[in-house]
């Protein structure tokens, strides 16, 4: 009888690279600091049912993917039931954006104002790649990204934290990743019938494999070159700065080989791999007739895809690095291609003793007694391993967001923005968008409605109301609902002018109603002879909108938060009755039982915001207010 299996217990990591060409499964143990290898599976994809690093066929990768993790459950004796996978740098897509803060007023910045303002520079930076996009339903989750530029009040600045300002902006680079990569991916994995246990970004992993974290202060560049593509990763200052790929790889060789020699795909990869032996290589072609060609003569042939190769190469990394990298490390099977390593040192005009091939690193993190791990192809799935067992990223942690374990690509801490972004949100279901301003001119007087403001998101961390920058950690559980947008100012012309107006109305022009809804950008124009006038001992004006024009005596409609103070008495379900700008109004409780802010105030104080000359001044019972002033019942404010 043979050896019982035994299970995956927490401590056994088990990485799966699915390569374009080929799978390779990777079994270790973490064991003091580094991951002790059991065992190493390779199978090749029997057809192309992967193209540049993509998944094509489902079922065909995934009955690959189980022949290689039977011959690791029959070699270690364990049976596998997590598995740890990366998707390919194929799809990366980057792109630049800004994004522009306005604060109510010449304040101090806080840690939610940066959040807010990098949230919406990287969702700006999204919506360039959708529009981009073939279909503009495409969902993107957020890798990471970088800030390039703050500006306060038109200034630039490294940092703004504390700096005190009210118009704040935000340049990025952010990376993202097509939703359809990932789902493929997990569909795979859904097919073996895994958990999967951690998700990274291959460039991520090769990094982890191929550089140490205590070098990575050095400006280096690691290019994992695969079949379909070679993807590209750079660091600097101690963290990992930028993601790009290449989409020429070795299938470009492979198939140079199939045009040149005619031979089927098979058999060009076989010649692709004899490239670096030194006996006469003999192969058939596909008409039956068999050939000999000397390693040189291969050579020459290949030479051309070579050079393409190092001139995409260097130019990737010039294009994302900005200047010439200390050190360039090469990964994958690619990278054995015989003069690659010298030819992408002089594209880019380095010393080729700092162009070298990823391994001589390897052992710092992972050891074996049965295979070398000093092999440049094994950079990805190593690094997959690696990364999970050693917890080198936060891509091994367990994080639910709403039931559902979240997928992570950043390495460093996360914050709950970060995850929510890379998890397809954006920035409006984090800050939720404020409703259409209306506006217009009444006998020529311009008239301006904000619309509502929107309805905040809820955030629940472990149960416990949580912001936008707190911090999340392995095995939390988050609970979102995203923010509703407030609704568009609506205002009939009886709104303005009052139900009992009883003259002539006329609406760009032509005759109008009174319950003619009122557009952006109508000129009005009514008969003020026949206005109604409100006696003066009217019950105060309740301040439904931002403004009640002066043309008009009858006061506006009330709205949901806002009543004329002939309502319930004060205090009744959270009410208060306040005095804004020397008129008094009630403000209804809030559904959440939160208190009123000064800053809620703003969209009843007559202002418009986009168009102000002068600076805005805030009162309290005559001191000066703060944005964020809890607002009791009695207070007198002024906004002007």
């Amino acid at each position: 009888m043979g050896e019982a299996m035994r299970e995956q217990d927490s401590n056994v990591v088990f990485a799966l690279d699915i390569g374009t060409r080929s799978i390779i499964g990777v079994v270790g143990e973490a064991v003091e600091g580094k991951l002790h290898v059991l065992a190493i599976e390779k199978e090749n994809h029997g057809q192309r049912s992967m193209l540049d690093g993509q998944i094509e066929n489902i079922g065909q990768v995934a009955n690959v993917a189980k022949t290689v993790i039977a011959r690791l459950e029959k070699r270690t004796k364990i049976r596998l039931a997590r598995v740890c996978v990366a998707a390919a740098g194929r799809a990366l897509k980057s792109e630049a954006a800004a994004f522009t803060l306005e604060l109510p007023a010449v304040q101090p910045i806080t840690e939610d104002d940066i959040s807010h303002l990098e949230a919406g520079a990287v969702s700006e930076s999204e919506q360039v790649i959708v529009e981009q996009s073939d279909d503009q339903n495409d969902q993107y989750y957020m890798v990471g990204y970088t800030v390039t530029g703050y500006r306060i009040d038109g200034y630039p600045m490294s940092s703004i934290r504390d700096h005190s300002g009210k118009t704040l902006e935000a340049e990025v680079v952010a990376t993202f990743l097509p939703r359809g990569v990932v789902d493929s991916l997990y569909a795979v994995v859904g097919k073996l019938g895994l958990e999967v246990a951690s998700l990274t970004l291959e460039p991520i992993a090769a990094l982890n494999a191929a550089i140490p974290a205590d070098i990575r202060l050095l400006n280096l560049v690691l290019v994992d070159i695969g079949a379909g593509t070679s993807d590209i990763a750079i660091c600097r200052d101690g963290s990992v700065v930028g993601y790009t790929m290449a989409t020429i790889a070795g299938d470009e060789i492979t198939e140079l080989l199939m045009r040149t020699l005619l031979v089927d795909f098979e058999t060009g990869e076989q010649l692709k791999m004899s490239l670096n032996q030194d006996k006469t290589i003999t192969y058939t072609d596909i008409l039956g007739l068999p050939h000999d060609m000397s390693p040189q003569e291969l050579q020459e042939i290949v030479a051309p895809s070579v050079s393409n190769l190092a001139q995409e190469i260097a130019k990737r990394v010039m294009d994302l690095n900005g200047r010439l990298p200390s050190a360039v490390f090469l990964a994958g099977g690619g990278c054995k291609l015989t003069g690659l390593r010298e030819k992408v040192a002089e594209e880019l005009k380095m010393d080729p003793n700092r162009v070298t091939t990823a391994g001589n690193h390897f052992q710092r993190n992972s050891f074996s007694e049965d295979y070398n791990l000093n092999d440049p192809e094994y950079a990805t799935p190593l690094g997959i391993a690696i990364s999970a067992g050693l917890g080198l990223i936060n891509d091994s942690y367990v994080i639910l967001l709403n039931g559902e374990p979240a997928k992570l690509f950043r390495s460093g801490s996360l914050i709950i923005r970060d995850l929510l972004m890379m998890n397809g949100y954006n920035y409006n279901d984090m800050m939720g968008r404020t409703g259409g301003n209306l506006t217009f001119t009444l006998n020529g007087e311009r008239k301006f409605f904000r619309g509502a403001l929107p309805v905040p998101p809820v955030i629940l961390l472990n149960g416990e109301l949580a912001a936008l920058t707190d911090t999340v950690h392995a095995g939390d559980h988050l609970q979102f609902v995203p923010a509703k947008a407030g609704d568009d100012a609506q205002r009939t012309v009886a709104d303005v002018v009052g139900d009992d107006f009883t003259g002539t109305i006329t609406i760009n022009g032509a005759k109008a109603r009174k319950d003619t809804q009122i557009q952006t950008g109508d000129d009005i124009w009514v008969d003020r002879k026949e206005t109604f006038s409100v006696p003066a001992d009217e019950a105060p004006a309740p301040v439904a909108t931002s403004a009640t024009p002066s043309t008009a005596a009858t006061p506006a409609k009330p709205s949901a938060t806002a009543a004329a103070s002939d309502g319930p008495a004060a205090g009744e379900a959270g009410q208060i009755r306040i005095t804004l700008n020397g008129e008094k109004m009630m403000l209804f409780g809030k559904p959440n039982g939160d208190p009123y802010f000064l800053m809620d105030l703003l969209k009843f104080s007559d202002l418009d915001f986009q168009n102000l000359d002068k600076p805005v001044e805030l009162r309290v019972n005559g001191e000066p207010g703060q944005f964020q002033e809890v607002i009791k019942d009695g207070d007198k404010v002024e906004i002007v």
